[in-house]
């Protein structure tokens, strides 16, 4: 029997609805970053307050994810998402009120709990609901719609910098106009995306419950219905079939809801859960969060300019959506293992290449630190850097970079000098937080500044790293989470999953600069590389191919091996 009108346009407004679900996550992501230029000129925030709001997000997304999980089991699906949009709109108008750090921690922290719930509810409810013909494609819409929202934010992010650096100019130097200019500029970024939130909010009311919790709820004729708004009545009913088959091994509970025997450590539980752990972990040990946040930093340290640089990070985020759609039009007919297997391959080879380019030049680098310590003064230096204040001949024709490692107290720091710039000259002194606390130089390297076609080598790397990402794993992974989990621990398997796969990306952002200002930008991406080569041996030899089949089909996969 084919698909009526009303079962596509009801399919039609699930995708838009779903689809916002992953726009608010994406703009979670980037809006903070534009903002931040404005932010710490309008409120009073010391550099711990303002590293706490940009992690805020992540903070709230790792707290909410699991007990996400545990509350849609109880409470469905559906209203999770209408929470997740509630919260979303609240945190908006939290920030955008706020005159101080608490109130903009707890909006950020907020945002970040609502994108928690979405990243688990959204593909969940997908997953869930949509038949096995399209459900790739639907699924990978969640993914592109994120990268979406982080183009969108970026977007957003110009247009108010634009503005205000427009409005700064006519303000002729007038500190009250230019401080309202600034207020608006990163106010503005904030509530502009406050109207996506209100439409997703607002239409996951008008969203049937998913079926798969309907029916373990023991409403199998609502269970029924929800199926048949987007397929046929055929296929609806072989699902339910299907449903049953594999509940025949349960028990009824109370109120005819199914309840499955046996402990949650049998096979057909722990290999899939174990499994579709071990893909979101190796997913973010790729490193492309890292790669998203410090593209602008690694491009500079291949010998761009700030600005190409930050033409760079554009064209990143472009490129990234723009092969997202390519994967979502793949998906369900290549399968999700071709796509895994030819994106984490290219992702290797992009990663491996890239940590050989950054080795070249960084090994020609000369450890300087004894003589940079030594021109310490009352714990400060002014040192001119060049060859005769440092001892090593220049050898670049670019000219010659002096990067020094110190602390005072706890905590490193980084600082970069070049040759080609006006009276080059490495200047450390104390702030007054940390004014009692003694210099120390822990490494100076001096070497050779990048040739103009290296830049561009790590370029074409971080390109192809990007673009093979975001057609493979990109698309695949949260359809893959999904699929992955049977029905009995999907909702709280993909919150726990979901967690480590943010506490790997947390991890992999927190040690990037310290490593790469000790050991060099090579040694991130050989580490990168080798996580995902072993992504590469996961999706080869472990992942089954889910493509066309049932989740009740994937679940009996599992149960057999």
């Amino acid at each position: 029997m084919a698909k009526t009108g009303n079962t596509v346009f009801y399919r039609v407004y699930l995708l838009l609805i779903a689809g916002l679900g992953g726009l608010l996550y994406g703009i979670d992501v980037g809006i903070i970053a534009a903002a931040l230029v404005f932010l710490n000129k309008t409120v009073n925030l010391t550099l711990e307050q303002t590293s706490m709001i940009v992690a805020a997000v992540l903070g709230g997304s790792m707290l909410s994810s699991p007990a996400a999980g545990v509350l849609a089991d109880w409470f469905g699906r559906k209203k999770m998402m209408v929470v997740s949009g509630l919260m979303f709109v609240a945190s908006v108008g939290l920030i955008v009120t706020s005159q101080s750090f608490v109130p903009l921690f707890l909006g950020r922290l907020l945002q970040g709990m609502s994108g928690g719930v979405i990243a688990v509810v959204v593909p969940l409810y997908l997953a869930e609901t949509l038949d096995a013909d399209v459900r790739g494609r639907g699924t990978a819409i969640f993914q592109f719609m994120l990268t979406f929202g982080i183009v969108m934010a970026s977007l957003i992010g110009y247009f108010y910098t634009h503005q205000a650096e427009a409005a700064i100019a006519h303000a002729a130097g007038h500190a009250g106009l230019i401080l309202a200019a600034e207020n608006h500029a990163w106010r503005g970024m904030f509530l502009a995306v406050i109207y996506p939130g209100i439409i997703f909010f607002a239409g996951a009311f008008f969203l049937h419950e998913s079926p798969r919790w309907l029916f373990r709820r023991g409403r199998v004729e609502a269970a029924g219905r929800a199926l048949e708004r987007t397929m046929s009545r055929e296929e609806a009913a072989r699902e339910i079939e299907e449903m049953q088959t594999v509940a025949a091994a349960g028990v009824a509970g109370a109120g005819g809801a199914v309840k499955e025997r046996g402990s949650l450590l049998r096979r057909k539980y722990v290999l899939p859960f174990l499994l579709a752990c071990l893909v979101l972990a190796l997913n973010t040990a790729t490193g492309i969060n890292s790669v998203l946040a410090f593209v602008v930093v690694i491009l500079m340290k291949a010998g761009w300019t700030a600005t190409h640089a930050t033409q760079g990070d554009v064209a990143v985020v472009v490129l990234n959506c723009v092969m997202t759609l390519v994967g979502v039009s793949l998906i369900d007919k290549k399968g999700r293992r071709f796509l895994l297997r030819i994106g984490t391959g290219g992702i290797v080879l992009s990663l491996a290449l890239g940590a050989a380019i950054f080795f070249g030049f960084e090994s020609q680098q000369t450890n300087v630190t004894a003589r940079v310590a030594s021109a310490v003064h009352g714990d400060t230096i002014a040192l001119p850097v060049n060859t005769q204040s440092l001892g090593v001949a220049a050898k670049g024709a670019n000219g010659m970079a002096l990067t020094v490692v110190y602390r005072y107290g706890k905590g490193q720091q980084i600082t970069t000098v070049q040759t080609n710039t006006a009276h080059p000259e490495l200047r450390i002194a104390p702030k007054a937080a940390a004014a009692a606390a003694p210099l120390v130089i822990e490494r100076a390297m001096y070497g050779p500044l990048p040739a103009r076609r290296t830049g561009w080598m790590i370029a074409l790397c971080l390109a192809g790293f990007i673009a093979c990402y975001a057609a493979g794993p990109g698309v695949v992974v949260w359809l893959m989470l999904s699929e992955l989990m049977p029905t009995r621990i999907r909702s709280m398997g993909m919150g726990i999953a979901l967690l480590l796969n943010q506490g790997v990306s947390t991890m992999l952002a927190a040690i990037f600069l310290p490593v790469a200002g000790n050991y060099g930008y090579y040694a991130m991406f050989a580490l990168w590389a080798v996580c995902a080569a072993a992504y590469f041996l996961t999706a080869t030899t472990l992942l089954p191919e889910t493509k066309g089949k049932t989740l009740e089909e994937i679940e009996v996969i599992f149960d057999r091996v």
